[in-house]
């Protein structure tokens, strides 16, 4: 049985949308889903804000490289174009940990490098596992009190979608 943690985000189109596809996509393995957050873009910040929210998904035939796969099948239903680094995107979805799986393989890094940065990535996934922990670097509650006040301020629950 592998247990992983998906982070998914869409900046362009009927954002919502495609969130609902990969949480849809997932649907046989999903075991929590995040509230929906609406973010300020990260890295390239010429661009519209997204929403974002985290999975976690298990599955007994689905190794790390299986939620690659699934991942990159949703963004390619979801028609994303990769035209530029942190560009916008109808689709992105991150493996951010996959349970007992460390990788340091240039497609597929584990745990996902940019999560102990990312309030985008933290604040959803405390808000469905308060007690959960990022291999190598600890719990993503103390993660995420360690970015600044500014970092988490540009992260706002939207009540008003459920996935």
């Amino acid at each position: 049985m592998t247990r992983a943690v998906l982070s998914i985000g869409s900046n362009t189109g009927d954002r919502f949308a495609y969130l609902k596809l990969a949480v849809d996509g997932l649907r046989d393995v999903l075991v929590k889903v995040s509230p929906v957050y609406e973010t300020a873009p990260w890295g390239v910040t010429d661009q519209p804000d997204f929403l974002n929210a985290v999975l976690v998904v298990e599955s007994p035939s689905t190794d790390e490289w299986g939620w690659l796969s699934r991942a990159h099948d949703l963004e390619q239903a979801a028609g994303r174009v990769r035209e530029r680094h942190w560009g916008p995107r109808t689709l992105d979805v991150d493996v951010v940990t996959v349970d007992g799986v460390t990788s340091d393989h240039p497609d597929l890094l584990l745990p996902h490098p940019g999560t102990p940065s990312r309030a985008t990535v933290l604040i959803p996934w405390l808000a469905i596992e308060p007690d959960a922990e990022l291999p190598g670097h600890g719990p993503i509650a103390a993660l995420l009190a360690a970015l600044s006040e500014n970092d988490r301020a540009d992260v706002e629950e939207r009540p008003d979608l459920s996935l």
